[in-house]
């Protein structure tokens, strides 16, 4: 084996999660076995930096069309890895068909409609999490929270601080920076773009 080429091994099972009539396969560490036939028989196949350093995490989504074959395959090396505490996450917005994924700094969102890539970003620091809140979706990271539309559109985002965290109540964030406390309308942010 190359030692330039990505880790495939027989043993990497990814599992499977069901998101209305989406259907997600998800593995960290390794590529699937069968990594190559999930690239022969996707629409769209993205590869980011997987000859780098840090973790790899690979996800595929696909309909759950008798073929079985999903339709977008995502492979990617991320950093800071998953042992400093920065797991990948993704977001599904079935109605729109908007896919939001977060892996250490490396953030993009999919219009599974087609599919294609919307947008690619960069959390400071690290990615936490996705949250929705209606019909908003709210990235938490290290240092920074981002509010989108469910259709990917970014509203806003802010510097933060650890420790931090927010609540949404009443169309309005309550944000929390280490102590210092705050509110404001979750769709404009402390500061509109």
């Amino acid at each position: 084996m190359n030692p330039a080429s990505p880790v495939v091994a027989s043993f990497a099972m990814p599992f499977e999660i069901s998101v209305d009539r989406y259907v997600l396969n998800c593995a960290l560490h390794e590529l699937p076995a069968i990594y190559d036939a999930y690239k022969k028989n996707a629409v769209l196949t993205e590869e980011v930096n997987l000859t780098g350093e840090g973790s790899l995490c690979f996800l595929s989504v696909g309909d759950g069309s008798p073929t079985g074959w999903p339709f977008l395959v995502l492979a990617l090396r991320y950093d800071p890895p998953h042992r400093s505490g920065f797991k990948p996450g993704v977001l599904v917005v079935p109605e729109t068909g908007t896919l939001f994924v977060g892996a250490g700094t490396t953030l993009m969102a999919y219009d599974l409609n087609g599919p294609r890539r919307l947008w690619e970003d960069a959390a400071d620091v690290g990615f936490w999490c996705w949250r929705r809140h209606g019909e908003l979706v709210v990235m938490s990271a290290e240092l920074e929270m981002a509010v989108w539309d469910i259709w990917g559109r970014k509203l806003w985002t802010t510097f933060v601080e650890p420790p931090w965290h927010y609540t949404v109540e009443g169309g309005d964030i309550h944000l929390d920076v280490m102590g210092t406390r705050s509110r404001f309308p979750i769709r404009s942010g402390p500061d509109p773009l």
